[in-house]
């Protein structure tokens, strides 16, 4: 690692005042940044901890009968916390390992926005709302390529705010070594429509399959995906798995998380 200041505000208006220099870093639950850090791919000036923020942590129930997550809660936090929305707690149970789900937090995630990680899928497949210190962000804006969000610099997200649906489910091909998913489906069927997020496949990080969508908001099964595919070209392709290896996953998680889900 290189040398750097370090500092751990209370409150989240000392957070953002932090995060006003250049050179500043913000760490939340230090999953991705720490062995980054080691690896010395990014040299911050400060490292800025957002786990001391109270305001920041926690589940609740929104207003609208949603599900509000603060966007420092970690995801063990989540599993147990989020009984409202199932799908969502299941999910944040299967990431990584005890130690990655004591420490690993929602917000974090979502900044990071890592092609195979989990909660991508399930706020762009639940058409969750991101708060940030600045403004409110519709997932289908959020997610701009993979490592790529809509934050602007020094940017905080605050919290998430999930519309609980009427049905839902996470499926999740696991690549055994890291936790992460080779291929992850989230399926969320709401009264105007289904959703269907994918992680772990493209090369431009998580998408919303439309054709699924189309198939499935008229006939919730997993027979409507028959004869279904998405294209090879622009799938992940790696010592894992290949292009066309993902891209078949995609249908058959995807059949799963209906079936699941109904």
């Amino acid at each position: 690692m290189y040398n750097f200041e370090f500092e751990k505000p209370s409150t989240l208006a000392d957070a953002v005042a932090a995060m006003a220099g250049d050179e500043a870093q913000a760490l939340g639950g230090g999953q991705t940044l720490i062995p980054t850090l080691k690896q010395r791919l990014a040299s911050p000036a400060v490292l800025v901890s957002l786990t001391g923020i109270a305001e920041m942590q926690g589940v609740s129930a929104g207003a609208d009968g949603g599900v509000v997550i603060g966007g420092g809660t970690t995801h063990a936090s989540v599993a147990a916390g989020a009984s409202a929305y199932p799908a969502l707690a299941a999910l944040a149970g299967q990431i990584g390992d005890p130690a990655v789900r004591a420490r690993g937090t929602i917000g974090g995630s979502l900044a990071n926005n890592d092609p195979s990680a989990c909660y991508p899928a399930a706020a762009l497949g639940s058409g969750a709302l991101i708060v940030t210190n600045a403004r409110e962000i519709a997932a289908d804006d959020y997610f701009e390529g993979m490592f790529a969000t809509a934050l602007d610099e020094g940017e905080i997200i605050t919290e998430v705010r999930f519309p609980v649906p009427e049905k839902a489910h996470y499926e999740k091909f696991v690549q055994p070594a890291s936790r992460f998913a080779l291929v992850g489906v989230f399926v969320a069927k709401y009264a105007d429509g289904v959703r269907v997020a994918v992680t772990g496949a493209s090369e431009e990080g998580v998408f919303r399959w439309s054709e699924a969508e189309a198939a499935l908001s008229a006939n919730f099964s997993a027979g409507a995906l028959d004869g279904l595919s998405v294209p090879a070209d622009g799938m992940i392709g790696d010592l894992h798995g290949s292009k066309e290896y993902r891209a078949h996953l995609v249908n058959v998680i995807t059949k799963r998380a209906v079936t699941a889900a109904a």
